[in-house]
């Protein structure tokens, strides 16, 4: 090796040693333990090392150097994750066509947004950073981990984490399409065909390049298909690569998409918000397909009029893997409180209404490996807190990435922005609020995006 390949060997090399996130090291002493998979642990230790749970017992030794925090009297569990949150990204809609699967919103990770910070206060470790619900197939998502305080973007994603895509069915994609620029889907049958016809020019582009490197092997001259990032997602999709998360509300639409998934072989789907899920909730189980539902949360629009806060219970009872989700940035940071509604609605047990916040998010995102439980082996992403979570009275403590604290109640300073500028004004994305969409952050870019249209629209109106 001549001394530029090894420069350049020991450059790289330096440089993947400075991308590996924090890890840390400790010993958490005399906790009741909610392992949400093994039942509760009353009086037990938690030790954490290089990042990772080695040992869950009783009077464990600490070893030389590693850090001892004192659980007594409080409640350690996994910490939350958020299989639907906006949070940490800079762009969320890319509404330019009916399909932009092309696109990825990891592209646009912002590692200085105040919400990662907030969501740790309430026990959020895991968020999943989602595309938008403009379109009927979105771009890419990103499932990361609340890292607060890094500058790099790339210090935020998940290892590992399965590749997952957004899709979206009723009014959203219809109002930005059909209404906003007079294209397919203006209706609900509308929304169907834009899926069907993605997954067919996917499956005619896989078997394209799969004819292609069958030919190659005899043929050196063959000419492969002309590259599509669109095409090629789609055909990762059908292979079983991405996992597809929809936006949905109604049932019908709901079983339609299951039915169209069974015709191009897609078995990796889980719904977003699910309002009706329980009018299918057998059918959902029978598919194997997911639900991350709100609590209580309907009403805000006319598809959303009919629902019900046993919701997550009904799902759950039908063996559906459910979790509940915030799509919010204020929510993140109540998570707890929404999983305790369903005991209040529907009578679920402690480590049922826990796994709804933790493990079943975890499986839907197909991260269960590595995050959800308290076990031997899994990451160290811990909450530590003051009263049972499931109480009104639960207050998170500490909330540990990776065995490394990231919020501290006691040492929770008044600003914590990164990145301040006295001269900045309040940021407010006053477009959201005026077409109604305050709630979330779904259609941000969307509305901005229309707004032209829409008002040239309205003026004609008047005239």
């Amino acid at each position: 090796m001549n001394k530029y390949a090894l420069l350049l060997t020991l450059l790289f090399g330096a440089t993947a040693l400075l991308a590996q996130p924090k890890t840390g090291s400790m010993l958490i002493k005399n906790g009741t333990v909610l392992t949400i998979t093994k039942g509760t642990l009353e009086n037990t230790d938690v030790l954490v090392e290089k990042g990772k749970i080695t040992r869950v017992g009783k009077s464990i030794p600490a070893p030389a150097g590693v850090e001892i925090v004192d659980a007594t009297g409080m409640y350690v569990m996994p910490g939350i994750i958020d299989a639907h949150s906006h949070i940490a990204l800079d762009a969320i809609n890319e509404a330019t066509s009916p399909v932009t699967a092309e696109v990825w919103v990891g592209d646009a990770l912002d590692p200085f947004d105040v919400s990662i910070y907030r969501a740790l206060a309430g026990g959020c470790t895991s968020s999943h950073a989602m595309h938008g619900s403009a379109n009927a197939i979105g771009g890419e998502c990103e499932t990361i981990k609340h890292r607060w305080g890094t500058k790099n973007p790339e210090d935020l994603r998940m290892a590992n984490a399965p590749r997952t895509i957004k899709f979206a069915l009723g009014e959203n994609p219809m109002r930005v399409h059909g209404e906003g620029s007079g294209i397919i889907p203006a209706s609900r049958m509308g929304v169907e065909f834009v899926i069907r016809k993605a997954f067919t020019e996917g499956k005619n582009y896989m078997e394209a390049w799969n004819k292609y490197n069958e030919e190659k092997k005899t043929n050196p001259n063959a000419v492969p298909p002309q590259y599509d990032r669109r095409l090629q997602t789609m055909a990762d999709i059908l292979k079983g690569d991405i996992i597809i998360h929809c936006h949905s509300y109604r049932a019908d639409e709901i079983y339609m998409l299951m039915n169209v998934c069974r015709d191009f072989g897609v078995t990796k789907l889980c719904f977003q918000h699910v309002n009706e899920g329980f009018k299918v909730a057998p059918e959902l189980a029978d598919f194997g397909a997911g639900a991350s539902v709100f609590a209580d949360w309907w009403g805000y629009k006319f598809e959303v009029y009919y629902s019900t806060a046993y919701n997550a219970a009904i799902l759950m009872r039908n063996g559906v893997v459910t979790s509940i989700n915030s799509d919010s940035g204020d929510y993140i940071r109540h998570l707890y409180h929404q999983a305790g509604k369903t005991q209040r609605y529907g009578g679920l047990t402690d480590d049922e209404a826990l796994a709804l916040i933790t493990i079943n998010p975890a499986i839907q995102l197909g991260i269960d490996q590595q995050v959800g439980s308290i076990e031997v082996g899994k990451d160290a992403d811990i909450v530590i807190f003051k009263n049972h979570p499931l109480s009104v009275y639960g207050v998170p403590q500490k909330t540990i990435v990776d065995g490394v604290v990231y919020f501290d109640i006691n040492e929770d300073p008044d600003d914590i922005r990164i990145d301040i500028n006295p001269e900045e004004s309040f940021p407010a994305f006053f477009l959201e609020e005026q077409h109604g969409h305050s709630h979330d952050r779904c259609m941000q870019g969307a509305w901005e995006f229309l707004f032209e249209r829409y008002q040239n629209f309205f003026e004609q109106q008047k005239n």
